[in-house]
C-alpha cells in the first residue's frame, strides 16, 4: 500500500486565522488593512510577509507573535515563517503636500516656551525613527537660535547643485538642514518677521530632500512667525508638543496646542519631559518638577498622551557632543523613553493617514482686534 499524499493547507485557513488578529490602533484586521503579502503554502510549511504602517510600530512584535500562535494552531501546518516589514504611508493633508512630494509624512516639534528640551526632543525623535529603519530628516526651523549642528556635530556647509537645490548634511543617517550651517556660532541672526518667513520658505522648498517617511522639524518656542511660515510653506502632518512638569510649561503647552489647531494641524499628542529622576545608583525614581501635569492636560484637552522622558545627565552631554543619546546609549532609560514616545508619535500618523485625515480640526479661528475693555 502506497502511503497518502500529505494534504496542502489550504490558503482560505490561513488568511481567515489572520483575519481574527487586530492592529490594536487601527482597530481592525490585518488582513482587511492588507498586511499580508507574499503569502506561501508549501506542504506543511508557510510564509508570509507582515507589512505594517511604519518600522517604529509599538506593537510590531506583539502582532507577529499573534499570527504565529494562529496559523500554527490550523490543522496540517508545521511551520510557520514571518517577515516583519513596513511601508510609510503618506498622510494626505491638501494641497500644500505636493511642495515636498518625495517626504510622506512632517511633523512639528513645539513648545509654548523655551527651556522645555524642545530641540533635545526633536533630534532624539528623529534619531529613534531613524534606528527604526525609517528614512528621516530634520529641519531647524529656529532661525535666531538654532542647535542641530552641534547636537549632530555637524561643522560644514551644505552643498548647492546646478538646479541651486541646497543638499542636506547626513549626520548618523538623517539628512539634516539647519541655519546654523550658514551662519557663523557666535554670529546673531538679526532679522523681522518677514526676512525669517522668506528663509523658510527657502530653506524648506529648495533643499534636496529626496525619499523621506518622516521629516522632523524642530521650531523655535512660542507661536509666532515661525510657526506660521512653516504652516503655510509646507502642509504639515502633525505636530507634537514639549512640556514639563510645571504648571508655567503646561500653561504654555496649552497655548502651543490650541495655535496648531487653529492653524489646522493635528495635535498628535503632549509628551512630558524632564518628568522624574532615575537614580542610576539604587534605581529610585525622584520627581523633581512635580509629575503627571502633561498627562493630565491631554486628557483635559482630548489629545493622546506620548509619554514621559526622564531626566539624565547623558542627554545634555550627548547634545553637546554631536551625539543623541538614542544613539550614544541606547540602553539607556532615557534613550528607552525616547524610543518608546517615537514609537506613539509613528502610531499617530499612520492612525491619521488610515482615517484619511479624518480627526483634523474645524476651520480655523483667527484672532481679530484686541479689544482692551
Amino acid at each position: 500500500m502506497f502511503g497518502r499524499a500529505k494534504k496542502t493547507v489550504d490558503e482560505s485557513k490561513i488568511l481567515e486565522a489572520l483575519r481574527t488578529v487586530e492592529d490594536p490602533d487601527l482597530h481592525r484586521d490585518i488582513v482587511s488593512l492588507g498586511f499580508i503579502k507574499e503569502l506561501k503554502i508549501e506542504g506543511g510549511k508557510v510564509s508570509f510577509k507582515v507589512e505594517l504602517t511604519t518600522p517604529a510600530c509599538p506593537v510590531k512584535e506583539q502582532l507577529k507573535a499573534e499570527c504565529h500562535q494562529k496559523v500554527s494552531a490550523i490543522v496540517g501546518v508545521e511551520q510557520v515563517d514571518i517577515e516583519m516589514t513596513a511601508q510609510v504611508r503618506r498622510m494626505n493633508v491638501g494641497a500644500a503636500t505636493a511642495v515636498l512630494q518625495g517626504v510622506k509624512n512632517i511633523i512639528a516639534v513645539a513648545s509654548g516656551k523655551g527651556g522645555v528640551g524642545k530641540s533635545t526632543t526633536a533630534a532624539n525623535l528623529a534619531m529613534a525613527l531613524k534606528v527604526s529603519g525609517a528614512r528621516v530628516g530634520l529641519f531647524d526651523a529656529d532661525i535666531h537660535g538654532p542647535s542641530m549642528a552641534m547636537m549632530f556635530g555637524i561643522n560644514s556647509r551644505p552643498e548647492v547643485t546646478e538646479d541651486r537645490k541646497i543638499v542636506p548634511i547626513d549626520a548618523h543617517g538623517i539628512k539634516v538642514i539647519s541655519m546654523g550651517f550658514l551662519s557663523g556660532p557666535d554670529t546673531p541672526v538679526i532679522w523681522r518677521g518677514p526676512m525669517v518667513h522668506g528663509a523658510i520658505q527657502q530653506l524648506v522648498r529648495d533643499s534636496a530632500w529626496g525619499e523621506l517617511d518622516y521629516l522632523v522639524v524642530d521650531l523655535p518656542p512660542g507661536t509666532g512667525d515661525a510657526q506660521l511660515s512653516i504652516s503655510q510653506a509646507i502642509a504639515l502632518s502633525g505636530a507634537v508638543i514639549v512640556t514639563t512638569p510645571q504648571d508655567v510649561s503646561l500653561l504654555d503647552a496649552r497655548k502651543g496646542l490650541l495655535m496648531f489647531r487653529q492653524l489646522r494641524v493635528p495635535v498628535l499628542g503632549i509628551v512630558e519631559n524632564m518628568s522624574y529622576f532615575l537614580c542610576p545608583h539604587c534605581g529610585e525614581r525622584t520627581e523633581i518638577f512635580r509629575h503627571g501635569g502633561g498627562k493630565k492636560t491631554s486628557e483635559e484637552l482630548g489629545v493622546p498622551f506620548l509619554g514621559e522622558i526622564p531626566i539624565d545627565p547623558s542627554v545634555p552631554v550627548g547634545g553637546d557632543l554631536g551625539n543623541p543619546i538614542v544613539r550614544e546609549k541606547p540602553d539607556s532609560p532615557a534613550a528607552q523613553a525616547y524610543t518608546a514616545f517615537a514609537r506613539q508619535v509613528a502610531a499617530q500618523l499612520s492612525m491619521l493617514a488610515e482615517s484619511g485625515g479624518k480627526s483634523l480640526p474645524h476651520a480655523p479661528i483667527m484672532p481679530g482686534p484686541i479689544d482692551w475693555k
